[in-house]
Parts: C-alpha cells; structure tokens; sequence
C-alpha cells in the first residue's frame, strides 16, 4: 500500500487570537501553530493500515510555522517519508492548496497506483467545509468519500465509515486509488516521546518536492477582520434554591416568557 497523508498546520486555539494592526490577518506575534487535529487522525489512520496491511507512509505538508516539528514527529511515529512542499500555506486558498497537491501528485515517477490511499483531513478550523480533500479527489480524477471514522483494506477496495448529521453513520466501499477526508482514526493518535522525535530529527531527513506555487486564482476579497465584540453578561443566580426559583420566575415574566 502507497498511503498519503497530507498534513496542515492550523493555530492553535489555546492561545488568543488578535487581529493584526492590518486588518486582514492574525497577529502573528504570539500565535502559535499546531498540527490540524483531523490530520493528525489521518496519519494514525495511516499507521494503522500499515501495521496491518504493510507498505509505506508518506507525510506531505506545505510550509508553514514549526511544520518541520510536525514532519519529524511523524517519522518518529512510524511514516516512512516526510516531503514538505515549499509553497507558504498562507498564500492559499482552498482551491489553490488543493492544486499545489495535485501538482506534487503530478511531479511523481507514475500516476497514483491501485493501491494507494491518500489521506487528509476531512477539515480544519480555518477550512471548515471540508473543501481541499474534495477538490483533490476532482483534481486527480479519484473517488472521493469525507467525514470517514474508519478504514479497512481489502480485495483491493476501501470500506469505509462516513459520518453525518444527528449521528448517523454509513458503510462505503470505495475502489482504489481513493481519497478519503479523515475525521478521525480506528484508535486515538498515538504519543510519540520526545527524545524520539530528536532522534528522528537526527537520523532521518525531510524531502523537498520540486512544486510551484499555483497561478492565483479568482478568490474572496477580504476586506477586514474583527474579533468577536461582547454584547452581554451572564448574570449568576446564587442564594437558596427557593430565593433563587423565584429570581428565575421573575426574570421570565419580565422578558414575557
């Protein structure tokens, strides 16, 4: 098995996030960047049909902020390969990052084979429709399937669990070659220690693909950003349960409930 996994650094929501004095991106001063969590569930799925079903893992990502980090510890976790792109995810937008894929797709020796996979994320916080991994699948002229909580390999098909709304889940089989947008993996993302990933980062090394940027495309004109404003507070019932019901009653009749 060929396995793909594209990954994408995302910020990380822990820290706040500013709108920079321009008002057309975040403050990058203080933000920091972590691996997309759908993808980090794309590579789990990955190990674990190489672990069963053998062949090879290859991690692809597009520069951007501590992207290195990401690739090392994915080698550390078991991938066979790490490529970066050297195309600044920040200058792309849906359509773009989805070409600049298929473009690095293009540049290998052969067409994808009947028995690859390629894997990204099924979202990100910033892409949260989901977009790339369908815009691939179009680019590349493969079957497509999002949303997938889980994957087995066999006969030289894919079957595959989709989610959807209100918790209903379906069974897909899907020939190969396919790309499958992953929500989340079989099991939980495993942890890598760090003194393995230091040693990876000693040991192994990241590839550079030979991939340009794509030409700009037609896209959304962003004419400002702002940070959500407060508009309200919360107002904290405390006292008896009795005193409090009776604040509760009170409020409701004067809002006419």
């Amino acid at each position: 098995m060929n396995l793909y996994v594209l990954l994408k650094m995302v910020p990380d929501t822990v820290e706040e996030l500013n709108v920079a004095a321009d008002n057309h991106s975040l403050d990058a001063e203080y933000l920091r960047f972590k691996l997309n969590d759908p993808d980090e569930h794309a590579l789990e799925q990955a190990l674990l049909l190489k672990e069963k079903c053998g062949g090879t893992v290859t991690a692809v990502a597009l520069d951007a902020p501590e992207v290195d980090d990401t690739l090392f510890t994915a080698l550390a976790k078991g991938a066979d390969r790490a490529v970066k792109i050297p195309v600044d995810q920040a200058a792309l937008g849906t359509v773009a990052t989805a070409k600049t894929f298929a473009a690095y797709f293009a540049s290998l020796p052969a067409p994808p084979a009947a028995d690859t996979l390629i894997l990204p994320g099924s979202q990100a916080i910033d892409d949260l429709e989901g977009e790339v991994a369908a815009y691939l699948a179009e680019l590349l002229h493969l079957p497509f399937l999002g949303v997938v909580c889980s994957v087995a390999l066999a006969d030289g098909k894919v079957t595959a669990l989709k989610e959807f709304s209100g918790g209903l889940r379906g069974r897909f089989e899907v020939p190969l070659p396919a790309v499958l947008g992953i929500q989340s993996a079989d099991k939980p993302p495993r942890y890598v220690p760090v003194a393995k990933v230091r040693a990876a980062m000693k040991a192994a090394k990241i590839e550079t693909a030979a991939v340009a940027a794509p030409e700009p495309a037609a896209a959304l004109d962003l004419q400002r950003m702002y940070k959500p404003e407060a508009t309200g507070r919360a107002e904290m019932l405390e006292g008896p349960p009795e005193e409090v019901a009776t604040r509760i009653a009170t409020l409701l009749a004067e809002r006419g409930i």
